[in-house]
């Protein structure tokens, strides 16, 4: 029981792999192609499309009253009818602020040249303020701070870009490309100054000593590879850009605003302040789609942009508010790999279209799901390629389910005829050959009533034999073959052992023609096994059992019989021979279809002739293959099935005497004896 248990759980597993085999490797094939986008840096628009989108939808937070702007708008250009503003309006401007003790003043307006009148106002003004941050490009395209002012009040104000021309970072600091030594940004001496008063100074990393740290905080630093960017230029120090939800981010006023004390003085006191333009007459605009209610949309201030960054790290380091991190590539592509076979294991499991589409319908709102709260928490996962790997393989996978449930049905309608197949010929070649003996007799007369009923009770045997047969080897999954004579063998066995177990059982049944023979012969040259399935051998020791029947049934004077098994080139022929009387019929029985079906998926041929004088010679001939040339066989015989099945072919095959039409069941004419 124990080793027919085992035998079904084997045929099981066989049966799941070749399952997974033909269906789930494209799903595998799918995600490599994904994996391998990813690498080449297909994927990046995709997953900044995600990044820009999660951060669009978060909850809307408190606006930072830490950071406020002053800007210049049209009204303020107008008062002063002129552009650029004369330096007089911006020192007016500054001057007024600095009354109201703020923190620190970023002055995000170039001023390489004088614009008159009152540029010696604005030199004094930077002269006598020490927390005043003016602004330099030190990147291509380069303009030079105001003159005369030291380092540690200057900071650049460049901003990086990425090639779908949306800015996602912020660069801290770089070296300078005219060898002038280190700069750092505009937010990052603005944040400086600001935390200085809280006792937290500027210091580099403990985990990572390349990038910069405020306190306990540690910025993560952006490189090639971050998150969904495949080979971006890291130059300096850089990171991710977590941008500040809600419409109204932080307090803007105008100059106006200022110059008329339309504000309150807790605003500016002891605040970050950032001066510069926010006109749309004057283009200082940055691209970005991870801001909502711009106006207009998709485009920031460059003044805006350095309110953003520096809120980041000061609300960071004061409020735990989360900075953008990254997974490692290894934990990134094991997520992107886990998801991707998840899909698969849906199709195995649902074996249902419309079940597959919901669980892969579910899955992928999971997984965005998933993707927007770690990135409200602050982490960066690839949702992008997960995603695409639920959406191609939960549209292609439910082909899988279609295929698997085609798949399931086949086999059961392939077992079923299969196990048809198998009753009938194990009922033809023993009861029915039992009771065709029995009413020849009853039709001669010649059959006491004593023996009629000895056979009718070996009828009763065999019959309940073979339902015992078939019931076990449904079961226990018995590689056996039950012949007419009650005889069980082991399909294991070599093939030319079967066929000598066959041929003497076969013989000493009770049928009428084998009680006359007198010379009996029989060779079987042996196979290697691997040319011959356990299927396969059923099937000729079945052809052989069906031949020597007939031989005992419709010989009639046979005398002899030969039976012989010939390896020659590559080739076996399996013949039956004997010298009873002839054929006399072309009638295609289904013994005679069952041979020329096994001759086919063998890859060979069957005939049936009348030798000369007297006798018949049945015989099956094949290529001894290996296993690899199965499926090219079939596939032949598949063909050829359907070739045969066309007028213009059953027409030509009329014709054709390659192999004439024989029986294995047929009425004989019986020749007159020639002694």
């Amino acid at each position: 029981m124990a080793r027919g248990s085992g035998r079904v759980m084997w045929k099981k597993i066989k049966k799941e792999i070749a399952i997974w085999r033909t269906g789930a490797l494209p799903g595998f094939g799918i995600l490599a192609i994904v994996i391998i986008a990813r690498l080449c840096g297909l994927l990046q628009p995709l997953e900044w499309m995600a990044l820009d989108n999660f951060l669009r939808l978060r909850p809307a937070e408190p606006m930072d009253h830490r950071i406020i702007i002053i800007g210049i708008t049209e009204e303020d250009i107008a008062s002063a009818k002129t552009y650029p503003i004369p330096d007089k309006e911006i020192a007016a401007v500054i001057k007024k602020v600095q009354n109201y003790q703020p923190r620190v003043i970023g002055l995000d307006i170039v001023r390489d040249v004088s614009v008159e009148p009152g540029h010696k106002e604005l030199v004094d003004v930077f002269k006598q303020s020490k927390k005043l941050i003016a602004i330099e490009k030190v990147l291509p395209y380069q303009y030079a701070p105001p003159p005369n002012l030291p380092d540690n009040q200057v900071g650049f104000a460049d901003v990086t870009s990425d090639k779908d021309g949306n800015s996602r970072r912020i660069l801290l600091g770089t070296p300078s490309l005219n060898g002038q030594g280190y700069k750092y940004s505009l937010p990052l001496r603005l944040v400086e100054i600001y935390l200085s008063r809280e006792r937290i100074t500027l210091e580099n990393g403990t985990r990572d000593p390349e990038t910069m740290r405020f306190g306990s905080v540690e910025i993560p630093r952006f490189s090639p590879n971050t998150g969904g960017y495949v080979g971006i230029d890291a130059g300096g120090v850089q990171t991710l850009l977590n941008w500040r939800s809600g419409r109204e981010p932080f307090r803007v006023l105008s100059f106006n605003d200022i110059k008329t004390n339309k504000f309150q003085p807790e605003w500016l006191r002891d605040r970050i302040v950032l001066i510069g333009i926010t006109t749309p007459s004057v283009p200082d605009y940055i691209n970005t789609r991870a801001v909502a209610g711009l106006k207009p949309d998709g485009q920031i201030f460059g003044v805006q942009f350095h309110a953003h960054a520096s809120s980041q790290i000061v609300s960071a380091v004061l409020d735990k508010r989360p900075l953008l991190r990254v997974w490692s590539d290894e934990w990134e592509y094991l997520w992107i790999v886990v998801w991707g076979m998840i899909p698969i294991i849906i199709g195995r499991l649902t074996q249902s279209v419309f079940k597959n589409l919901f669980a892969v319908g579910v899955t992928s709102l999971s997984l965005v799901g998933a993707g927007y709260l770690l990135l409200v928490w602050g982490w960066w996962i690839p949702v992008a390629p997960s995603l695409i790997i639920l959406c191609i393989n939960g549209v292609g996978l439910s082909a899988f389910a279609f295929y698997q449930r085609d798949m399931a049905l086949q086999s059961q309608i392939d077992e079923r005829q299969r196990t048809i197949d198998q009753a009938f010929t194990l009922i033809h070649n023993g009861p029915l050959q039992t009771l065709a003996t029995a009413l020849r007799c009853v039709q001669d007369k010649n059959l006491l009533q004593e023996k009629l009923y000895c056979q009718l009770q070996n009828l009763d045997i065999e019959i309940r034999a073979i339902g015992e047969h078939l019931k076990s080897e449904a079961l226990n999954q018995e590689e056996s073959l039950l012949l007419g004579s009650g005889l069980k063998l082991d399909l294991k066995l070599p093939i030319h052992e079967l066929f000598y177990e066959v041929y003497t059982s076969t013989l000493k049944r009770d049928l009428p023609n084998f009680q006359n023979l007198k010379v009996k012969t029989r060779s079987f040259d042996p196979i290697e096994e691997e040319y011959l399935s356990i299927e396969q051998k059923r099937e000729l020791c079945q052809f052989l059992e069906e031949a020597l029947c007939n031989v005992g049934k419709h010989a009639l004077g046979a005398t002899r019989i030969q039976a012989t098994g010939k390896e020659n080139k590559d080739r076996y022929t399996l013949s039956i021979k004997d010298n009873g009387c002839g054929i006399c019929s072309d009638l295609e029985n289904k013994g005679t279809k069952q041979a020329r079906n096994l001759a086919r998926k063998l890859g060979g041929y069957f005939k049936r002739e009348s030798v000369s004088l007297r006798g018949t010679l049945c015989e099956l001939t094949w290529s001894l293959r290996s296993s690899k040339d199965s499926l090219i066989i079939s596939l032949k015989s598949f063909f050829k099935v359907l070739n045969e099945n066309t007028p213009d072919s059953k027409q030509a095959a009329a014709k054709t005497t390659d192999t004439p039409p024989m029986v294995l069941e047929s009425d004989r004419l019986c020749a007159k004896d020639d002694e």
